[in-house]
């Protein structure tokens, strides 16, 4: 029997077909897993203002509402990856599944602002967990037949989960209040869990070498010294504005935690970031782009969301559909740009997506107090969306064709963790870059002036983005292992974050890094 390049040999036979009932099972699974994290993710930029106001609660807060689920979900996700292929999948994704749920709740239980910074945080510890498993489960049950119809469901079905997470948010926050945007990841996850349990088969990966006596069998020094490097540096970042001696240790803790990663990663048998991978030239050109792109794009959407209500004075319901039109743009037409990426190359997709991006953004400067959505801020969300179109599937298809195929599961990995990194600095940066007060949010006059500070500062790394893949990137198509890249180089072409693929069954030829 002949074997798919993202499978291991210890892995099960993929014999589901989607026509059949456990095949149907097994994918609405997987559907409702990836609905319990967009939803949990994607709901709460709208409901950062009311959330402040109810807690009595100042810009830090709200930074840390969104930074503390982003921390722990940047630092841990491949330590989830490689959890589920070792522990097995399905327990692996079920107990993400419950844990997202239950941490879901005490956000919406929340007494206090301190009480739901550390519901995100643990929200996010399920999101690490949950995540890697879906796409996982897909590629280790499905006959490779119709395992790319199967992806296709799932990506569908996910970017209309992802379209409708800010507009039903927006309804409940203006509706029963924001506690239930959280609560509302609840549902599919008491739905997710007993479908899984039942009709989703087990499946297991196998790293490319085993640990030595007396060493964890995962990489848990890289992935706590990593997570601790995160979070030191967006603490300093967070509380520079006030300054002290707190924050300048916080940031000299970071850049140690930082080197002793780097340290650890290249010392251990089996690192969660091997740093072979960086000696393909591709690969380590596409995750500066990605930290340039997700650095600005978090940035801009943490920003607007706020804009849309407190300067022109959008009720929550609103300001998240007035933010639909990019989604919808996104889960239209990606696929067609990862196909015209496959045939021109990388270069000019990854060098004009960022800078219509870019121009996106620098449009909204046109977005005050009296603005029109339909003539100021429509068209800025517009050319912004055509820019990720242009951009975010061919950015994944090349990411995978800058590796072998062995190792597409880890490169998915680390660039997925840097998109979320970038994000999570950037939410903690750009306030203290734009001399955003405390209590900015509270003033529509002060708030619009950071925010017309900020437009720029995010264009800015959109183009640095351009600029580097213009000098970095080869002119011609990528060849590399191309059926791969067709079956998952625009699975989240309507995302924000690039897609996962299984780690372990694809880490054991480190050394046969495509340059």
């Amino acid at each position: 029997m002949k074997h798919s390049p993202t499978r291991d040999d210890n892995d099960p036979p993929s014999v589901l077909r989607i026509a059949s009932a456990r095949g149907r099972w097994t994918l609405l699974a997987t559907v409702l897993g990836s609905s319990v994290v967009l939803l949990g993710s994607t709901v709460t930029n709208v409901a950062l203002p009311r959330i402040g106001r109810d807690f009595g609660a100042d810009l830090a807060v709200l930074q840390w509402t969104v930074n503390a689920y982003m921390l722990t979900l940047a630092g841990l996700i491949l330590l989830g990856g490689s959890l589920g292929d070792r522990l097995g999948r399905r327990r692996v994704f079920v107990v993400g599944v419950v844990w997202f749920a239950a941490s879901s709740l005490l956000c919406g239980l929340a007494p206090n602002a301190g009480t739901l910074i550390a519901a995100r945080a643990l929200q996010g510890v399920g999101g690490a967990l949950l995540t890697p498993g879906s796409l996982a489960i897909i590629e280790a049950s499905f006959h490779p037949d119709d395992r790319p119809r199967a992806i296709g469901l799932w990506s569908g079905f996910g970017g209309i989960a992802a379209a409708l997470g800010p507009f039903l948010g927006g309804w409940l926050v203006d509706g029963p209040g924001w506690r239930w945007t959280f609560l509302l990841s609840i549902v599919p996850a008491l739905l997710c869990v007993p479908v899984a349990l039942k009709h989703v088969p087990e499946s297991v990966g196998r790293p490319h070498r085993a640990a030595p006596p007396g060493q964890p069998a995962f990489d848990v020094p890289g992935a706590v010294l990593g997570a601790l490097a995160l979070a030191l540096t967006t603490y300093a970042l967070t509380a520079a504005r006030a300054g002290g001696a707190v924050a300048v240790v916080a940031a000299v803790g970071g850049v140690v935690c930082s080197v002793a990663f780097l340290h650890v990663e290249r010392r251990t048998p089996d690192p969660m970031m091997p740093p072979a991978l960086f000696a393909s030239r591709p690969f380590t050109a596409i995750n500066l782009i990605t930290l340039c792109v997700y650095a600005g794009t978090g940035g801009f959407f943490f920003l607007t969301a706020l804009d849309l209500q407190i300067v022109i004075g959008y009720s929550a319901l609103g300001a998240g559909a007035a933010m639909l039109p990019t989604t919808v743009l996104m889960l239209l037409f990606s696929s067609g740009s990862g196909v015209l990426a496959q045939r021109l190359g990388p270069r000019i997709p990854l060098t004009v997506g960022p800078l219509v991006c870019g121009a996106g953004m620098l449009m909204m400067l046109r977005v005050g107090p009296d603005s029109s959505y339909v003539i100021d801020v429509l068209p800025a969300l517009l050319v912004m969306g055509a820019g990720m179109v242009v951009l975010v599937a061919p950015l994944t298809v090349t990411l995978l064709s800058s590796v072998d195929a062995a190792n597409a599961g880890v490169a998915s990995g680390i660039n997925n963790a840097a998109a979320r990194a970038a994000g999570l600095v950037a939410v903690a940066a750009l306030p203290l870059l734009v001399g955003m007060g405390p209590e900015a949010y509270r003033s529509p006059a002060a708030f619009d002036t950071s925010f017309h500070r900020a437009m720029p500062l995010c264009a800015g790394l959109l183009f640095a983005g351009a600029v580097l893949a213009f000098a970095l990137l080869r002119r011609t198509a990528p060849d590399a292992h191309r059926p791969h890249g067709r079956t998952h180089g625009w699975a989240h072409g309507w995302s924000l974050e690039p897609p996962l693929v299984s780690r372990f069954s694809h880490h054991r030829a480190i050394g046969r890094t495509a340059d």
